[in-house]
């Protein structure tokens, strides 16, 4: 099984580093179902991309939305980790050919002031430990050829983790209530997804609080100055090359990202 996953790791680490996305790790490399050793994979990638120089500064949660859930067989988000080097500025352009199968989605980010190193985690708790909220774009990918994944399939990617832009304009948790905040997502000044925060598992906090827990229990807490992306507003979208796209969250603001054509546009 070691050498299993070792090999699932390679053949994502070739990957990211060839743009050429790798045949499904279910039933191959990695057994149906087996979420417990798609982190591990995870885990092998992570420590390659500190080996590296990269600086965790957050995670990331997905499957929060119950639609998705559903297309997976599966009940329960999942998570993956940020680096410093997935970050991009605020309608900074983004090279498309730095991605294999990019999509966007609108989400709510959370930025921590405290540690939540406690698995039982109170709606307080998780308030106390807010410092602010950002809107924020996720550029997710798949290192898996045709976007073929399943549970394992994407925790074994990192939860199909891509980059991510943050917005500038940071908001208290007082000031917003993000279960209503809705979100209108634009490319070329038409709307392509639409939600709203009671979409990310009723509530954005929700999955925070998951992921708070799941990561206290793993013995690897979040720490304050964290970024946490809680999970998609509403339906992801394929990227266009050379297409520009603007997030609008009700109480949050908005953030925008675009992307080159690429070299073979």
């Amino acid at each position: 099984m070691e050498a299993d996953i070792e090999a699932a790791n390679r053949e994502l680490a070739d990957a990211r580093s060839t743009g050429k996305p790798c045949a499904p790790l279910r039933g191959r490399l990695l057994p149906e179902g087996d979420v417990e050793a798609a982190y591990r994979v995870q885990q092998l990638q992570a420590r390659a991309w500190q080996g590296r120089g990269e600086r965790r500064v957050g995670a990331k949660i997905g499957l929060t939305s119950r639609a998705v859930q559903e297309t997976f067989g599966v009940f329960q988000p999942d998570f993956g980790m940020l680096t410093d080097a997935m970050a991009v500025g605020d309608g900074v352009e983004v090279p498309i050919d730095r991605l294999l199968q990019p999509r966007v989605e609108a989400e709510i980010a959370f930025v921590l002031d405290k540690d939540l190193p406690n698995p039982q985690l109170t709606t307080v708790d998780l308030i106390r430990a807010v410092d602010h909220v950002l809107p924020a774009i996720e550029i997710v990918d798949s290192r898996i050829a045709g976007w073929d994944i399943s549970i394992v399939d994407t925790v074994a990617d990192n939860a199909s983790s891509g980059l991510f832009v943050l917005g500038t304009t940071p908001r208290r948790l007082a000031d917003v209530d993000l279960r209503l905040c809705g979100m209108v997502l634009e490319h070329a000044g038409e709307p392509v997804s639409v939600g709203a925060g009671a979409a990310c598992l009723g509530n954005p906090l929700h999955a925070l609080q998951w992921l708070a827990g799941t990561l206290a229990r793993a013995g690897d807490p979040l720490r304050a100055g964290d970024v946490v992306l809680s999970g998609a507003l509403g339906p992801m979208v394929p990227v266009t090359p050379g297409a520009a796209y603007e997030a609008r969250i009700s109480g949050l603001g908005s953030v925008r990202t675009s992307f080159t054509k690429g070299d073979n546009q």
